[in-house]
């Protein structure tokens, strides 16, 4: 090989390596400087997700469900011991039976011309159920949002319902309806999340910063 080629194979080599060093600099400049909702996916999508309290009459597919289930369970918990329980319910047959005798229970809530169920008229339930000693509830609540971001990601609407667990703990006509989600003897159902397809697009709610500071 002459020395001319041999400096033009080197030229090249070191070309080439200054190439990859930049563009490996540009790529570390735009993950660190990406944080706006306009370019990080996963930002994007806790921004925008709100609670929705209107739904379509459509049903959510069972894929979906399932994934979002997925991605609840993957949730971090301590010492992985996983304290949750998780019944998802989409029959209109147990949805609409509750909901009348909530409707006998509660008959001004259920007087309002929209009103169809109990669940915020959402097609589909989760109910998340935690300890009874109050263990749990930490990791439950980290379950959730692993939820609710994913069924966002999946252009599904969710609300985190208490007002119907507590209906359902209390209500001895709805222990039949609790009694079917079979939640194990040492569990109690903590929450709930309505899950379907949004019939809004509500505007968000002002945030108080001033709640998050830094400690010097």
């Amino acid at each position: 090989m002459t020395m001319n080629k041999s400096i033009l194979i080197g030229l090249v080599g070191l070309l080439a390596m200054s190439c990859q060093g930049q563009k490996a600099q540009e790529e570390t400049a735009v993950a660190e400087s990406c944080t706006s909702d306009s370019c990080n996916v996963v930002i994007e999508t806790i921004m925008a997700r709100h609670s929705i309290r209107a739904y379509k009459d459509q049903p959510v597919e069972r894929e979906k469900l399932e994934k979002i289930v997925e991605c609840g369970i993957n949730a971090p918990s301590g010492m992985n011991q996983q304290p949750w329980q998780v019944r998802v319910v989409d029959s209109p047959d147990y949805i609409n039976g509750i909901t009348e005798i909530f409707k006998v229970a509660m008959p001004k809530m259920a007087e309002d011309p929209g009103f169809k169920n109990m669940f915020r008229n959402a097609p589909a339930v989760i109910f998340i159920a935690s300890p009874k000693n109050g263990s749990g509830q930490l990791d439950c609540g980290m379950l959730g949002e692993n939820m609710i971001l994913a069924a966002q990601s999946m252009g599904l609407g969710t609300c985190p319902l208490g007002g119907p667990i507590a209906f359902m703990k209390n209500n001895a006509d709805a222990k039949p309806y609790l009694d079917k989600l079979d939640i194990p003897e040492d569990y109690e159902l903590l929450y709930a999340i309505a899950v379907g397809y949004p019939d809004e697009n509500p505007e968000a709610k002002p945030r108080d910063a001033s709640k998050a500071k830094f400690v010097e």
